[in-house]
Formats: structure tokens, C-alpha cells, sequence
């Protein structure tokens, strides 16, 4: 297998960037993607998806909020956005993925408030109040239940994930295998071939 993908850690693909553009919650977003990220031509359908139906932070939340597998960093954007008093932790292996959140998150006015980093550059001491992901199916299913199980136990006691994964990359299998591992897994949402699982304690 050649070439780069989103989850290559340096990606040699042309940068190319553009501007991607949506819409959530009544604000507008104009963020900067690039090739050799995940979905640098526009906002992915299954994140769409995540962000309309999830439940989103209130404003008076302060988090820590994860953002796992940001890529540009349009989910960790829009927290930052809804919940101005919180950090927000934007985790990616893909570098140049990071240097875009990054200056996403300045271009929406919450540089100081996103903390772009590698997967182990989080501090271990903290726990976080949600977890919010769009999950790297591609990587292979051994792979991404090895990320679940790092990053799931880090949320606190009462934290929440949230996670949007394609009804046909096997959503529903994976919504039976962290009710094995021993997490509440709710079908919060389905829509356009996507399920919204909330998953809880």
C-alpha cells in the first residue's frame, strides 16, 4: 500500500489548501483544510452529522473537552466556539493536521483555549468532561479498539463520549463491542447512513 493518509503521521502529500465553510448552531465557520488530512475538501458528512445531532456543551461549560482524531479541527473549533470558558484538547497523529487546527482554532478566536497536540502530549493527569470523535475507521478495527481503550477510560466519572461512525463501516458492530468492554452505549441519533452513539459509564 502507498501514499499518504489522514492518519500518517507526515503526510508528503501537496498541501493545496482550501477553504472549507459550514455552518452549526447558528454560527458560520470558514476553516483552512489541506491535502493529506481527513476530508480536506470539505466538512465529512459523518462529523456533520456528529455535530448536528450530539448534544453540544452549554456555554457556561468549562470541559477539558477531546477532540480526538481532529484533523483541521472543525469539531474542536466549534466547542471552543459554543463554550467559551473551555479548553479544549485537539489530538491528532497527523502533523500537519495539528499545524491547521491550530490556526483554525485562531481564526475563530480560541488559540488560547485549544490545545493542539500528539496522542502523548496529554498530560496524564487529566480527565476530560467529553470526549468527541469522528473515529479513524480506516485504520482497522484492531487499531481502533486499542484507541478506544486508551482514550474512553479518560473520561471523568460523569464525562460522555460522543461518536459518529458509518452504519456500513460497522457502526453497529462497534456499538456492541463497547457494550462487551463495559461502557453504556446509547443510539442517540441515526441519519444518512451515520450513528450518533452517546457513550457514558
Amino acid at each position: 500500500m502507498t501514499g499518504d493518509h489522514y492518519f500518517s503521521a507526515q503526510p508528503s502529500t501537496a498541501i493545496q489548501r482550501r477553504d472549507v465553510e459550514f455552518t452549526v448552531a447558528g454560527r458560520d465557520y470558514e476553516l483552512t483544510a489541506a491535502g493529506g488530512v481527513f476530508s480536506a475538501s470539505r466538512l465529512d458528512p459523518g462529523t456533520a452529522v456528529l455535530l448536528r445531532k450530539a448534544d453540544l456543551p452549554p456555554a457556561g461549560a468549562a470541559g477539558p473537552f477531546l477532540d480526538l482524531g481532529c484533523g483541521y479541527g472543525p469539531i474542536a473549533c466549534v466547542l471552543a466556539a459554543v463554550a467559551p470558558r473551555a479548553t479544549v484538547y485537539a489530538v491528532d497523529v497527523n502533523a500537519r493536521a495539528r499545524e491547521l487546527a491550530a490556526e483554525n482554532a485562531a481564526r475563530v478566536g480560541a488559540g488560547d483555549r485549544v490545545r493542539v497536540v500528539a496522542p502523548d502530549e496529554v498530560p496524564d493527569e487529566v480527565s476530560f468532561a467529553q470526549l468527541w470523535s469522528n473515529p479513524p475507521i480506516r485504520i482497522g478495527k484492531d487499531e481502533l479498539h486499542v484507541m478506544l481503550q486508551r482514550w474512553l477510560p479518560r473520561l471523568a466519572p460523569d464525562g460522555v463520549a460522543w461518536l459518529v461512525v458509518a452504519k456500513h463501516l460497522g457502526g453497529d458492530s462497534l456499538q456492541r463491542w463497547l457494550g462487551d468492554e463495559g461502557w453504556r452505549v446509547e443510539r442517540h441519533a441515526s441519519q444518512k447512513g451515520y450513528r450518533v452513539f452517546r457513550v457514558t459509564r
